[in-house]
């Protein structure tokens, strides 16, 4: 699994990385359930195999407060539900080579588009007591509803995806190793390939 810095950079289709030779990977958690990060994290002895290749710069494993500039792929889980959903979604793009959809919140809008067929204010009905009026939220302390929950290709551009509800960790793996080697991702028949 240990590829040499040459093969990774400047391949056809693949991944060019911006640094040292290592993979600098990141991934960010939008609108979602975090489902996406738990498949991640159930590619068990293997992630011990891509630390050995990569460093995880960014992510909820990391204790990094901003997301860093320099990043080779970001793995995006999540709708863009809010507007910091949106503000991190432009970083994301302005920092990063190589942008993946991970699952399909982040491709569709999946589960937490739901409530597209509803107003932010129906959508915060809920939240009310009885004939009282909708909740007054202070929008510096909790992001801002956008009027919809939107696919993360509708709000920057992205090159590529990884589907599922939560993607499988044998697809998360056989996307990273394409990734690594420099080549297009083909995953197995059924599976949305990104080329």
């Amino acid at each position: 699994m240990t590829p040499s810095a040459g093969t990774m950079r400047g391949a056809p289709g693949g991944v060019e990385l911006i640094g040292s030779g290592r993979l600098r990977l990141a991934t960010a958690w939008l609108g979602g359930c975090s489902g996406c990060h738990m498949s991640f994290l159930d590619l068990d002895e293997y992630l011990l195999e891509l630390s050995q290749v990569a460093d995880l710069v960014y992510g909820p494993f990391v204790d990094a407060k901003e997301f860093p500039t320099g990043v080779d792929v970001a793995l995006v889980e999540g709708a863009v539900t809010n507007r910091a959903n949106l503000a991190m979604a432009g970083i994301i793009r302005q920092r990063s080579r190589t942008v993946i959809s991970f699952g399909d919140c982040a491709i569709t809008g999946n589960v937490t588009a739901m409530r597209n067929h509803l107003t932010v204010t129906e959508t915060l009905d809920p939240f009310r007591c009885g004939s009282e009026a909708p909740p007054v939220f202070d929008y510096a302390a909790v992001p801002q509803l956008l009027p919809r929950a939107l696919p993360l290709h509708q709000v920057i551009p992205v090159d590529g995806y990884i589907p599922g509800c939560p993607p499988g960790p044998d697809r998360i793996r056989a996307a990273i190793e394409c990734l690594l080697r420099g080549e297009p991702v083909h995953l197995a028949p059924g599976m949305l390939t990104f080329g």
